[in-house]
């Protein structure tokens, strides 16, 4: 008489001869379909193209004119291949700290100022070298350029360590990099906000408080995390700075 039991799974028996087949086909399939997923998640995402120290470009030395608020920057007025003449560099020092003691009181002046790039896209932080090696006040006062406003947004994206976001680590974005990034805004690094929308062609903006100064600790809860906030946006140089205020920030859920 013909058997026309099905096979029946028993854990400890092993797996029937008639299910291997149906095992293996449902496991490739969901196989296929795990890659699938990966590949069309990761297609949504923006490239940040390469991100990191650029120690092939070797050191890089510019002249500029140095503002400290609301954390040091240069604006380029003598420039080489990789830094143009006209560009808006952050400036940052070593490890986890910022370039704040090097520029103190030399806002307004040319200096000189050498170090490697760290580049995200069309963003750029230059990481001075230690002491007189990474900044050469030059001792002559010169116009810091004129900011503009751009208005008042509405904006969403995440507050940033401006230092790790270019590649100084990575991931240098998300909650899980959190406590490392505010330990660099402890350390006057230049935060970033990453916009979801670009602001007058950025995605990328230098933050500070509403006075234009560095940022108050509240605002230091919000780091890491997806938020949206209302702001005012100024241009300096070719470099965007949105002024926060933390009463206005508020994270995305």
């Amino acid at each position: 008489m013909k058997d026309t039991k099905a096979p029946f799974f028993v854990g400890y028996l092993g797996i029937p001869k008639g299910l291997k087949v149906f095992l293996m086909f449902v496991s490739l399939m969901l196989l296929s379909g795990f890659v699938t997923s990966s590949l069309l998640i990761g297609a949504t995402q923006d490239d940040p193209g390469k991100a990191g120290f650029r120690f092939d470009f070797g050191r890089q030395t510019v002249t500029g004119i140095i503002q400290d608020d609301p954390y040091p920057v240069i604006y380029v007025t003598k420039g080489n291949e990789q830094i143009k003449t006209g560009q808006t560099v952050m400036l940052a020092g070593q490890g986890k700290s910022g370039a704040m003691k090097a520029v103190k009181k030399r806002a307004g002046e040319l200096a000189e100022v050498t170090g490697i790039i760290v580049r995200r896209g069309e963003l750029d932080m230059l990481q001075l070298l230690g002491g007189k090696r990474g900044f050469k006040p030059l001792s002559q006062e010169a116009q810091i350029p004129e900011s503009v406003s751009l208005g008042r947004w509405r904006i969403q994206g995440e507050i940033c360590d401006g230092k790790c976001l270019v590649g100084a680590m990575n991931p240098g974005r998300g909650l899980a990099h959190k406590a490392c990034a505010n330990l660099c805004l402890e350390g006057d690094i230049p935060p970033v906000f990453v916009s979801t929308k670009p602001v007058g062609g950025s995605e990328f903006m230098l933050v500070g408080d509403v006075n234009g100064k560095s940022l108050n600790k509240p605002i230091y809860d919000y780091v890491g995390q997806f938020v949206e906030m209302e702001a005012e946006i100024e241009r300096r140089g070719d470099l965007l700075v949105v002024l926060v205020d933390p009463a206005k920030v508020s994270v995305v859920k």
